[in-house]
């Protein structure tokens, strides 16, 4: 007997009832020019374990763009390539239903995967050079990897097209926004567009005199999660409570009052991970080492004696620099250890 062809059942309005499509989560990651390849990849891969975590077997759809990451001929930098290529691709792209990133749409051919592991350990080449700060030498590590001759500072247009975001401050958001050097130019830094932040007058004061351009980025991460709730005072009551309801804050946490020492600590446990074991540890040695890292490879912008963020970082390449000498410290672990943890109290 031949088989009648279904007729396509209407709905109440007339129109024919199409088959049901499945929603996707959509996760949406804009790699920040203040996170290198660690941070960025621990973040990207925190949201996806809690998509599957809550939500196993819907679709999931990455969105990646990069901001700043661009090397001298205006492609990415060696860490966007990375998280772009490596990570996203190769790595994450088996848990996923679908990639887009700065270059194209991936679909995963085959099924999603709902095992992703608990914990993303990331491994360096086996002559892991060029992935910390030398702590025997205290060199300068810009952030470009080729020398310009460039005399003037860019413009703040050129600097938020670079960053392809607006001129306000890379941790408040507030305008206006000063230009400032990564690495100071009394340390070797460039006018090379590369080598600028986006900073209020504030933040600008604050941010540390250092030849480490990757540290000074890891302070800026650090300092947009401190200060989160400043990007909140002006929004009206309804946003102001979504953010609370989401865990964030919506106010500054004033810290003004701070005594120098209080604060240099502070900073070395929330953005260095220092433990009590290490500052029950401080010696001789420790200021002896402290000492030359001032001297070496910090600055003084602004005429500032006593900045946080400058004395904090010498303090923990100084405990590094001991660390080699004895032998106790694997300086890989401990030349990247802040990767967001949130809240900062």
């Amino acid at each position: 007997m031949p088989m009648k062809k279904p007729r396509k059942r209407k709905n109440q309005t007339g129109g024919v009832r199409r088959p049901a499509v499945q929603k996707a989560i959509l996760i949406y990651h804009d790699m920040a020019v203040y996170e290198n390849f660690e941070r960025c990849a621990r973040r990207i891969f925190e949201v996806v374990k809690n998509a599957q975590r809550r939500m196993p077997g819907k679709p999931r759809h990455l969105l990646l763009r990069v901001q700043g990451h661009r090397n001298a001929a205006g492609g990415f930098d060696h860490d966007a390539l990375e998280i772009i290529q490596n990570f996203t691709l190769k790595y994450l792209l088996p848990y996923l239903t679908q990639v887009t990133t700065p270059f194209h749409t991936i679909e995963n051919n085959r099924r999603q995967r709902d095992d992703l592991p608990d914990e993303l350990r990331i491994e360096y080449p086996a002559d892991d050079a060029g992935f910390w700060y030398d702590v025997d030498l205290l060199p300068l590590r810009p952030r470009e990897t080729t020398a310009s001759d460039r005399r003037t500072a860019p413009s703040l247009k050129a600097i938020s097209q670079y960053l392809d975001m607006e001129d306000n401050c890379l941790v408040c958001w507030r305008k206006p926004a000063e230009r400032a050097h990564v690495v100071p130019l009394s340390l070797g830094g460039s006018m090379d567009v590369r080598n600028f932040a986006l900073l209020c007058a504030d933040h600008h004061k604050q941010a540390p005199d250092i030849a480490d351009a990757e540290a000074f980025w890891a302070w800026v991460d650090y300092a947009e999660i401190r200060d989160s709730g400043s990007k909140w005072e002006e929004a009206s009551a309804d946003i102001k409570e979504w953010v609370r309801e989401h865990g964030g804050r919506t106010e500054m946490q004033d810290r003004s009052e701070e005594e120098f020492l209080a604060a240099v600590r502070f900073e070395l446990q929330y953005l260095y991970g220092w433990s009590d074991a290490d500052f029950d540890a401080t010696s001789w040695d420790l200021l002896h080492e402290y000492h030359q890292v001032l001297d070496a490879a910090t600055g003084k912008h602004f005429g500032v004696e006593k900045k946080v963020a400058t004395h904090a970082w010498a303090y923990h390449i100084a405990k590094r620099r001991i660390a080699r000498k004895h032998g106790t410290g694997s300086p890989l672990s401990a030349d990247h250890p802040w990767t967001g943890v949130w809240p900062v109290p």
